[in-house]
């Protein structure tokens, strides 16, 4: 049960990095690197400020701004400086290593005895539970502080991806969304487009430096290499939560971004159970997401065939 609900708290916590994604890759149609930067950059500037005796709240909030101001510049260089997308999130990606090693002033910090958002929640499940240290999920029994730590990576998602779908059905989100769709009509109802494209981005890395600052705190170190194929995760668990539940309606994509996540983790803690080497985790991953991108090509043709042949039959 350990493991199950690991895999649960992670696929939340990472649940705001695919809800960045869905923003920049799928709204906008923005290929943004800047995602394995922004990420780092959330963990890094979480933990510096809560071992500095920060409370962690405010230090989650400072590092998802932080992020939004990375996805701003990467914006600015696309518009202003008319750089080619790719370039201007590999540049914000180069960029921010060097940063996030200023930021931290070494390769990794660790958050051993530190408080984490998680804490407040520990707190008033103690006060309704008591003494009370261990909680029975289905008949297993789970520390209080992971389950304290999952419902707190619980409610966070569900908050965000509630302000994110009301967001994107106000004037404001609609304009959004359509430059990704049709610049050209965007730019014709007198609305800014390269504004739209830097608001764009700013929030989708607000987001993923969100998912970054909540997994330092979970894991309990921040190091400068974990951004690393973020955005190949959250290209993976977009892809599988639009097989899992479709595109239908804006509440509908982001619900299948949160699943996808979730769905995508738990593939991976089960690869991991069955004995993988850690060290061949990217490649496993890198062959999720081939499959996710070409399973549905594969379908559809099958599908094809079988209909054809029984038409023809």
């Amino acid at each position: 049960m350990g493991i199950v609900l690991s895999a649960f708290t992670i696929g939340l916590i990472l649940a705001a990095l695919t809800m960045g994604m869905l923003i920049s890759f799928r709204m906008l149609r923005f290929t943004d690197i800047t995602v394995d930067g922004s990420l780092t950059l959330g963990a890094s500037v979480a933990a510096v400020t809560i071992v500095n005796g920060w409370s962690p709240w405010l230090a989650t909030l400072l590092a998802v701004f932080l992020g939004a101001v990375a996805g701003m510049f990467t914006g600015l260089l696309y518009t202003r400086f008319k750089i080619q997308m790719i370039l201007s999130g590999i540049l914000m990606m180069t960029a921010l290593y060097s940063v996030n090693l200023r930021i931290m002033g070494r390769s990794n910090i660790p958050l051993l005895d530190t408080l984490a958002v998680s804490d407040t929640t520990e707190s008033l499940i103690g006060n309704i539970a008591g003494t009370a240290t261990h909680i029975n999920i289905f008949g297993w029994p789970v520390s209080m502080a992971d389950f304290s730590v999952f419902i707190t990576a619980l409610l966070i998602c569900t908050l965000t991806g509630v302000a994110l779908r009301y967001f994107l059905l106000t004037h404001l989100g609609t304009a959004l969304r359509a430059t990704g769709n049709n610049p050209q009509m965007v730019r014709a109802q007198g609305v800014n487009h390269n504004m739209m494209i830097v608001l764009g981005l700013s929030m989708a890395n607000g987001l993923v430096a969100l998912a970054g600052a909540l997994l330092a705190q979970y894991q309990g170190f921040a190091d400068v290499q974990m951004g690393i194929g973020m955005m190949v995760w959250g290209l993976a668990s977009i892809i599988i939560g639009e097989a899992l539940v479709g595109t239908r309606t804006i509440g509908v994509a982001i619900t299948g971004a949160i699943l996808g996540t979730i769905f995508f983790r738990l593939l991976i803690a089960i690869a991991l159970r069955w004995g993988l080497n850690p060290n061949d985790l990217k490649l496993v991953t890198a062959v999720f997401v081939f499959i996710a991108l070409v399973a549905p090509i594969w379908i559809k043709s099958l599908r094809k065939t079988i209909w054809g042949g029984l038409r023809n039959a």
